[in-house]
């Protein structure tokens, strides 16, 4: 089922994105937040954190399971998502370091890592509620559009088109890396509910593919649509091909 928020202002688009993870931690202090990294949910994340502050929300009994992580960046690097997220959310609230996981991108043997991350979400049970960005060709994590699509946490080649997307954080293209470890599709579909969130004109057609295109593995968050309970939040420029 899928349930549409139309947003006219970013200010708008961060307080409803906050106030959904806030009212889940409200009625279940202990949930398992799937994060996401990326433009998109900064401005929801630095929300989340104005309300820790006023008293609003605790994240201190939460956990987090991040969706991916470049391969070959240490987890101090300005760009890694592990740093990501220390700087955008978990430095500025009361969640234990310990409980936050994100894939490690570092070790020697991305592989081994991929199989160590997918067997610590296996112990963790359902993620309660997943937030995901949107690809500009469709995918969601690193779930980029293949012939076939992975259930399981696992290493990826990134499409050209994703670095060149992400290149605008780095100095040159050279420096983003080719190679990621990614949640896989299935441990996304599993759980308990997703908030999908898009903004601006350019994810106005494959917003518009995914929510109401054909099921296809070309556009991975096309399978979406098979979950029970998905939470769109749009801006009008990204909804506006939406029916």
């Amino acid at each position: 089922m899928l349930n549409i928020i139309r947003v006219t202002s970013d200010e708008q688009f961060n307080e409803v994105g906050a106030s959904i993870i806030a009212s889940l931690l409200q009625t279940n202090p202990r949930a398992n937040l799937g994060l996401a990294t990326g433009s998109t949910p900064v401005g929801v994340y630095n929300k989340l954190v104005e309300l820790y502050k006023e008293g609003s929300v605790s994240f201190a009994q939460a956990h987090s399971y991040n969706l991916d992580e470049y391969i070959g960046l240490p987890s101090d690097h300005p760009e890694s998502y592990r740093r990501f997220m220390n700087d955008k959310l978990f430095n500025h609230v009361d969640i234990n370091l310990e409980n936050t996981h994100v894939p490690s991108g570092s070790k020697e043997h991305p592989e081994q890592a991929a199989k160590e991350y997918n067997q610590l979400l296996d112990a963790a049970g359902q993620i309660d509620l997943q937030i995901l960005g949107l690809g500009h060709n469709g995918h969601i994590g690193f779930n980029e559009p293949a012939t076939e699509l992975h259930a399981a946490t696992h290493v990826v080649e990134l499409e050209e088109d994703t670095r060149q997307a992400n290149a605008r954080f780095f100095d040159h293209i050279d420096q983003v890396p080719t190679h990621a470890v990614t949640m896989g599709m299935g441990s996304i579909l599993k759980s308990k509910q997703i908030v999908l969130l898009a903004k601006g004109e350019s994810k106005a057609e494959i917003l518009a593919r995914a929510l109401m295109g054909p099921l296809t593995t070309q556009c991975p968050a096309s399978m979406l649509q098979t979950h029970p309970n998905v939470v769109v939040i749009v801006d009008q420029a990204a909804g506006e091909l939406l029916k």
